[in-house]
């Protein structure tokens, strides 16, 4: 997850929603988001 840059980390977690992965996966790429102190928009594409 390291090599992902703040942005492609975030788009896929964006993308891995909007798909409905498997939520494992997403609370993975959330995670990750957490640790990088990063937020992510819950109003994305209204």
């Amino acid at each position: 997850m390291r090599l992902l840059s703040n942005e492609n980390l975030l788009e896929s977690y964006y993308r891995a929603v909007d798909l409905k992965l498997d939520r494992e996966f997403i609370n993975l790429l959330l995670a990750e988001i957490k640790r990088r102190n990063l937020q992510v928009n819950v109003n994305r594409g209204a």
